[in-house]
């Protein structure tokens, strides 16, 4: 059995899981959420807990169960707290500004990058220097934060670029001249 596949996923006193056919849906106080259920991959609920089991040993089953169990258990977390990823400009000059549901970066490029953010996802910018990024879905908060990370990487020369908050840039030296 799978480790992480048997664990059973807590359900807190507001949030709401369907099981229709092939579907989960799950309704908390920040919005709603699915997943299409794969082929061998059971979902039940007791005693408000999420339970996934599967039918059969095959390695394409054995290998689902544990994923749909951590997607279920990012869907439960993503109603009831949401994610949030935060990101840093470091880099003369560099700065952010959001203006609805678009991004403009002025990274050291000849003009400013504009990106637009999806739906479902809120782009702020704090400190002009401090790009934070929330949302209910995982999947789409991580992508839109390697999207504009994507943009100007950090330099492992220069420590400038777009880096995630917290994230450890190792420097590496410049060439050696001649002696």
């Amino acid at each position: 059995m799978s480790r992480i596949g048997i664990k059973p996923i807590t359900l807190a006193s507001t949030v709401e899981v369907k099981v229709e056919g092939g579907s989960v849906s799950v309704k908390g106080p920040l919005g709603q959420l699915g997943w299409e259920l794969a082929d061998g991959i059971d979902v039940t609920i007791n005693e408000g807990a999420i339970q996934v089991g599967r039918r059969g040993n095959a390695p394409r089953v054995k290998a689902l169960h544990g994923l749909t169990r951590v997607e279920l258990a990012n869907l439960v977390e993503g109603v009831t707290k949401g994610f949030e990823r935060t990101l840093e400009l470091t880099g003369v000059g560099y700065r952010a500004q959001v203006q609805g549901q678009s991004l403009t970066l002025n990274v050291g490029f000849a003009h400013p990058v504009t990106l637009s953010v999806p739906e479902g996802v809120q782009a702020s910018v704090e400190k002009q220097t401090m790009i934070s990024v929330k949302g209910i879905d995982k999947r789409l908060v991580t992508q839109t934060a390697a999207n504009i990370r994507r943009v100007r990487p950090p330099d492992v020369y220069k420590q400038k670029g777009i880096r995630y908050a917290g994230e450890v840039l190792i420097k590496k030296a410049g060439k050696a001249g001649k002696k």
